[in-house]
Order: structure tokens, then C-alpha cells, then sequence
């Protein structure tokens, strides 16, 4: 699997990539492999403001729906409009061109409480 060392993630298995006070994030390697081939990407939340934890979206596979679940708080900016006619870049390319939203971060210290590659790497073995 591969494990970013530079991002953060996620025990619900999404991972985060700050760039100033914006998170790009999406589902890891393992979640996409797990889920198999992804036929649909849904987020209505642009524009929201969510909690952490709370549901932002969800992913269809083949066989099964999962919500996908807010890291940090923040308001939902931007969905990668990518993923409408081309889905499986989740599978192919979770970390760059399958990222599904960019969220401004609300409270940066939420950080604090994400997994460091090492750590997701334990969760997943």
C-alpha cells in the first residue's frame, strides 16, 4: 500500500494535505482497494461549514456506499469536479488527481489529533 509519508490520515482512512490554511483530502490507497473499482463521487456539502467527523460526502463502488467523514473542521471550498466524469481516478491516483475536496481549516490544532504515516500504517497492518 502506499502511504504518503508527507500527509496526515485519518482511523475512517482519508488523508489530508495542508497547504496553508487549506486541507485537500481524500480516501487513502487502502480504503480505494478495499472498496474497489469506484463508479461515483458524491459531495454537496461545497460551501458548508462541518464539524469533524461529520459526513461530507460519499463514495459508490461496485458493491458498497461509504460516507466519507470530515478530518478537520472546516468550510467545504472546492470539489474536484475530476472525479464527475472520471471516478476511478480515486483508484488509480488517490493521492493527487483522485483528492475529492479542499476544505479552509477551521482550528489548525484539529492536526494534532491525525495520524502520521507511521501511525496509519500500524491501523492498517
Amino acid at each position: 500500500m502506499n502511504v504518503p509519508k508527507e500527509l496526515k490520515y485519518t482511523k475512517d482512512h482519508e488523508w489530508v494535505r495542508v497547504e496553508g490554511d487549506i486541507a485537500v483530502i481524500g480516501i487513502t490507497d487502502y480504503a480505494q482497494h478495499e472498496l474497489g473499482d469506484i463508479v461515483y463521487v458524491e459531495i454537496e456539502t461545497v460551501g458548508e461549514t462541518l464539524g469533524k467527523e461529520e459526513v461530507f460526502g460519499s463514495v459508490e463502488a461496485v458493491k458498497t456506499v461509504s460516507d466519507l467523514f470530515m478530518p478537520l473542521s472546516g468550510e467545504v471550498l472546492e470539489f474536484n469536479e475530476g472525479l464527475d466524469g472520471s471516478p476511478e481516478l480515486v483508484n488509480t491516483n488517490p493521492y493527487n488527481d483522485g483528492w475529492m475536496v479542499k476544505v479552509k481549516i477551521s482550528d489548525i490544532s484539529e492536526l494534532d489529533g491525525l495520524l502520521d504515516s507511521e501511525a496509519y500504517i500500524s491501523l492498517i497492518s
